[in-house]
C-alpha cells in the first residue's frame, strides 16, 4: 500500500511539475494562496505543491485558505485540524455567503455559480490581505476537457479553462497546476492518503450537474475505444490551428498579417 501511494504521488508530482514548467505557473518569490475546500482536489494540490516547494530550485511560499460559506453543518474544524497536523500556514475565513445567496439569488439561477462567485471574491480579498500574488485552484485535467465540451455543446464557443490567467480583480494571477492530472488518479490518491474529505454542506450538495455528468459519461464511453482520449483532448487545447477555424477576427488577422 505504501509503495502504491508513493508511486502515485510521484506521478502526480511529475505532472504538476511539468505544468509549472510549461506555463511558468510558479516563479521565485511567489506567495501563493491555495484554495482548500475540504475536497479531494484541493487537498491533493496543497500536498503536492508543498512537496515540490521543499525541493524547488526557487523559493516560494504557500498559504492554505479555506472559505467557509456559512452553510449549516460545514465541518471546517476537520480541515483546520488537518492543516495544523501537517504544519501548513493557513487561514480559515468565515463568511455570510449562505445568507447572501438566500436573499439575493434570482429564482431559477444556478446556486453553485452564485456561490462560486461570492467565494472567489472572498479568496481575492484574502490573497490581498495575506500578501499573495497568486491563487492556486484545484481544477484537474477532466475539468478542463469537460468545460471545453460544455462550451462547445451548450454555449457555442471554443473555450476551456486557462492554467494561468489574470484574476478578475486585475491584481492576482490564478493558476491551476493540476491541469495534467486525471481525476481518477486524484480520487485514488486521496483515498489511499486518507484525506479527511468533507462536503460543502450547501442545500444542493449531492445534486448532480446533469450537463457536466453527460460530458463525463461521454468521455468515459469514448475512452473504452480510445484509451488516450483524455490526453489527446487536453493536448488539443494547446494545439490550435486558427486557419482551420471560423473565427472571423482570426481570419482577418491572418489575411492581413
Amino acid at each position: 500500500m505504501a509503495a502504491e501511494v508513493e508511486n502515485l504521488f510521484h506521478r502526480i508530482k511529475k505532472q504538476v511539475g511539468k505544468a509549472i514548467g510549461d506555463f511558468s505557473l510558479i516563479e521565485a518569490g511567489d506567495r501563493i494562496a491555495v484554495g482548500v475546500s475540504g475536497g479531494k482536489d484541493s487537498y491533493t494540490l496543497l500536498h503536492v505543491l508543498e512537496a515540490l516547494r521543499r525541493k524547488a530550485p526557487v523559493d516560494y511560499e504557500l498559504v492554505a485558505v479555506n472559505v467557509d460559506s456559512g452553510f449549516p453543518g460545514y465541518r471546517k474544524e476537520v480541515i483546520e485540524q488537518h492543516l495544523q497536523e501537517h504544519g501548513f500556514n493557513h487561514r480559515m475565513v468565515p463568511t455570510e455567503c449562505y445568507q447572501i445567496i438566500e436573499e439575493k439569488r434570482r429564482p431559477g439561477s444556478s446556486y453553485c455559480s452564485f456561490c462560486a462567485r461570492l467565494r472567489r471574491g472572498v479568496l481575492y480579498t484574502q490573497a490581498e490581505e495575506l500578501g499573495c500574488n497568486k491563487i492556486a485552484l484545484g481544477h484537474h485535467l477532466d475539468d478542463f476537457i469537460e468545460t471545453s465540451l460544455l462550451n462547445q455543446f451548450y454555449v457555442g464557443t471554443l473555450a476551456a479553462m486557462s492554467p494561468k490567467m489574470l484574476a478578475d480583480n486585475g491584481r492576482h494571477t490564478v493558476i491551476r497546476p493540476l491541469v495534467y492530472v486525471e481525476e481518477s488518479d486524484i480520487i485514488k490518491f486521496s483515498r489511499l492518503s486518507q484525506y479527511p474529505i468533507i462536503c460543502c454542506a450547501c442545500p444542493v450538495c449531492g445534486l448532480v450537474d446533469q450537463k457536466r455528468q453527460r460530458m463525463k459519461r461521454l468521455v468515459k464511453e469514448l475512452a473504452e475505444e480510445i484509451p488516450q482520449i483524455r490526453r489527446s483532448m487536453i493536448g488539443s487545447l494547446g494545439n490550435v490551428h486558427p486557419r482551420h477555424l471560423l473565427d472571423q477576427q482570426l481570419n482577418k488577422f491572418q489575411q492581413t498579417g
